[in-house]
């Protein structure tokens, strides 16, 4: 009965096609996937491959509703027809992607990674959640993916990382303690960037990564914890003696050369001690309101400042970019602070400096007394 049936169906296909019949189409494709989901585990290598010319071409006339019922039923199939399994994968529609990313077995690293190369991040998302990811796909997932992408990869246990994926990841979980926590409790990580993740991380988030650690890693992490805070209080910043670069900066600026040159020129030449006096000096606030600010991982601060002291966008970029010991701005990062940059009124950046200013140096007073 279900050779007769099959036949049946084959013979129908090109008229169904032809005739242009959406409603006749989804019936057949049901027909012929039902066909295929009582019968798969018996059927031959050439029998798949009719089922997958079927499937293949019923599925270029499909509407997305419809491929994603069938993108769900062939997922976790071990005998689904191959070509059909990668049409889905690459179909630009999520919902009808996403089941076979996620649990396919019958999609390549090459398939994968193509995907990853050329599609958004609800696929990359999709591919993160499989079961096992290479470290060349893992590679990939870190450059292109997005904060939800990067987060989901390191929580993933099947995943593996190359050691660049590794330093790239524990740069994010600078500004992220939901990632430093999913990559302290990885046993994967080297030992040299666990001590740098934990070394990096607050109290509360190094208690939670020992209280929730395996019992094989909980020694090696106490190791990198205490590896950590030792080289944390080696690096402590010590004050910044500013007398010679406020008699620079001065001399620039009497001169009537303290512009976008040289305060490019310092932030390239990674001469931040005159960057921070070139700032304080052109906002007319003191070195330690603008000193702040440099650090922040937050750039509106140094965004305002940058504004207020008349600085150009490439001046800014340079400032942003070269500050030392700050983790890179991530793209997206860049473009909101060009954004903020270009619709900044002056002299609304330069009242807010000052605000600030005057804030900082009234806790710091209250402070003292």
């Amino acid at each position: 009965m279900t050779a007769i049936a099959s036949t049946v169906l084959l013979a129908e296909l090109d008229d169904a096609i032809n005739e242009r019949s959406p409603a006749r189409r989804v019936e057949i494709l049901h027909q012929v996937t039902n066909l295929f989901l009582a019968d798969g585990d018996r059927l031959n290598a050439v029998q798949i491959e009719v089922f997958d010319d079927v499937l293949v071409r019923l599925i270029e006339r499909a509407e997305a509703r419809t491929l994603a019922q069938l993108s769900g039923n062939l997922s976790g199939l071990t005998f689904a027809p191959r070509d059909a399994v990668r049409k889905l994968a690459f179909h630009e529609d999520v919902s009808v992607a996403a089941p076979v990313l996620r649990k396919s077995g019958r999609l390549s690293d090459e398939d994968l990674v193509e995907i990853a190369n050329m599609r958004g991040q609800e696929h990359l998302l999709a591919i993160s959640g499989r079961d096992t990811l290479s470290e060349s796909l893992s590679d990939v997932l870190v450059v292109r993916g997005d904060s939800v992408v990067r987060s989901t990869l390191a929580q993933n246990s099947g995943a593996r990382f190359s050691e660049a994926a590794y330093v790239s990841l524990v740069r994010d979980a600078e500004r992220d303690d939901s990632l430093t926590e999913k990559l302290g409790r990885r046993q994967d990580i080297p030992v040299r960037l666990l001590q740098e993740l934990v070394a990096k991380a607050g109290a509360k988030v190094r208690g939670r990564i020992l209280q929730s650690a395996p019992p094989d890693m909980l020694e090696i992490i106490k190791a990198a914890v205490a590896k950590g805070a030792e080289h944390a209080a080696m690096l402590e910043p010590k004050p910044v003696d500013y007398t010679e670069s406020r008699r620079t900066v001065f001399e620039l600026n009497r001169k009537g050369k303290l512009n976008d040159q040289f305060v490019n020129r310092f932030a390239v030449q990674g001469e931040y001690a005159n960057v921070v006096a070139a700032l304080a000096l052109l906002t007319t606030v003191p070195i330690e309101a603008i000193e702040s600010l440099i650090g922040n991982a937050q750039l509106d601060g140094l965004i305002v400042a940058c504004k207020a002291a008349r600085l150009n966008w490439s001046t800014t970029t340079m400032i942003i970019h070269n500050r030392p010991g700050c983790a890179s701005a991530s793209k997206p990062q860049v473009e909101r602070a060009r954004e903020m940059f270009e619709t900044l009124v002056l002299s609304t950046a330069q009242r807010t400096i000052r605000i600030w200013s005057d804030e900082k140096s009234g806790r710091e007073k209250r402070l003292v007394g």
